[in-house]
């Protein structure tokens, strides 16, 4: 069985804080060109999890605004861990073993793990895993999950929803496990923000900006994009990624989770919260699915997959794909400052659209 990685030899989180449940790929040449990835990718020559997109390295007027946006927003992240926290520990008790989505889950599995440890005294297991869109979970990972902890104390965790395609892809890939011979395993994600109502388990429904958004590996241990690349990774292997070691005098990874954990304080606003929650509707009702749908068919966009709702997904496309237009609810509000700047460093037109169902959404660039 392949054995997990830890920092410091992978990755820049302490080792007590996360195993990564992947295959290293640093010394590996997977970097293309976003132009040229992008239109491999649309002409389906490639799939998005063969490679890498380049990491944008951000000047220092967008690193002074992350740590604006962080310092800003650090109380609110806060109140989302110590609710979603607080929900799957009186839902799901405490013998809770976190399993994040690499990347942009693993930081907010860290922090769920300090909360559980600083208001509960618990010290839950937590493994990084890759899930990859149309192409299902890490196998070999869960495998190695559940051969070391008992199936009914899996907690999936991920940063935020955009429109539902990963938990869909996670409640797909689950299922197809266990019809295979694996164990059930729920597929009840937990997330920070479920601004398009595809989970039951959130901290809050409000897009909001989740500062981890707005860098790429430098805000995520300096871990990349998993890889799924049978040329590197050979059946019953782990799935890949790549530890940007050179990058380490940029890191903020660190910063970023003390700077929410600092915030955690009392307990009881984030308990209330969560019983406000347990006594609500969750069902979800995948709102978010269709208004995408809606700006799809309105800016004539051939496929779903080209939209891209959110703060945090918005971010992403300007980070690491090719983005045609940025639309937003209202082109002056804070949360999106670094958007716009982004927008504006790549000469992307940025919309106001006042009736948008999340602050902003993305466009990816049709590339025939």
């Amino acid at each position: 069985m392949t054995t997990p990685l830890t920092g410091p030899e992978f990755g820049s989180y302490a080792a007590d804080e996360v195993s990564w449940l992947l295959k290293d790929l640093s010394h590996l040449d997977l970097e293309g060109s976003i132009a040229e990835r992008e239109a491999r990718i649309q002409a389906g020559l490639a799939h998005y999890a063969e490679s890498l997109p380049v990491e944008y390295q951000p000047d220092a007027a967008y690193r002074e605004l992350f740590d604006k946006a962080l310092a800003t927003t650090a109380p609110r992240l806060a109140q989302a861990v110590g609710t979603v926290t607080e929900l799957l520990l009186a839902e799901r008790g405490t013998d809770l073993t976190l399993v994040s989505l690499a990347r942009a889950g693993t930081p907010v599995g860290i922090l769920i793990r300090r909360w559980a440890q600083q208001h509960h005294g618990l010290d839950l297991p937590h493994y990084a895993v890759s899930i990859v869109r149309g192409r299902g979970i890490d196998r070999a990972a869960l495998d190695y999950i559940t051969e070391h902890h008992k199936p009914e104390t899996v907690v999936f965790v991920d940063g935020w929803t955009g429109k539902g395609a990963i938990a869909r892809e996670l409640s797909a890939a689950l299922a197809e496990y266990a019809a295979s011979g694996g164990p059930s395993l729920s597929s009840d994600l937990a997330v920070l923000a479920d601004p398009g109502h595809c989970v039951r388990t959130f901290g809050t429904r409000d897009d909001f900006l989740i500062a981890s958004a707005c860098l790429n590996s430098t805000v995520s241990g300096l871990v990349s994009r998993t890889v799924l690349n049978d040329d590197f990774i050979a059946p019953g292997e782990f799935h890949g990624a790549k530890f940007y070691a050179e990058l380490a005098g940029d890191d903020v990874s660190g910063e970023l989770l003390d700077t929410v954990a600092a915030e955690f304080g009392d307990r009881t606003p984030a308990v209330a919260q969560a019983r406000q929650i347990l006594g609500s509707d969750r069902r979800p009702t995948w709102a978010g699915w269709e208004s995408v749908e809606k700006i799809r068919k309105q800016f004539d966009i051939s496929s779903i997959n080209f939209v891209k709702p959110g703060v945090g997904e918005t971010t992403r496309v300007l980070l690491r794909r090719v983005p045609w237009k940025v639309l937003v609810r209202d082109s002056h509000a804070d949360e999106h400052a670094h958007i716009r700047m982004l927008a504006a460093a790549r000469d992307v037109p940025v919309v106001e659209v006042p009736d948008l169902a999340y602050s902003c959404m993305g466009l990816i660039k049709d590339m025939p």
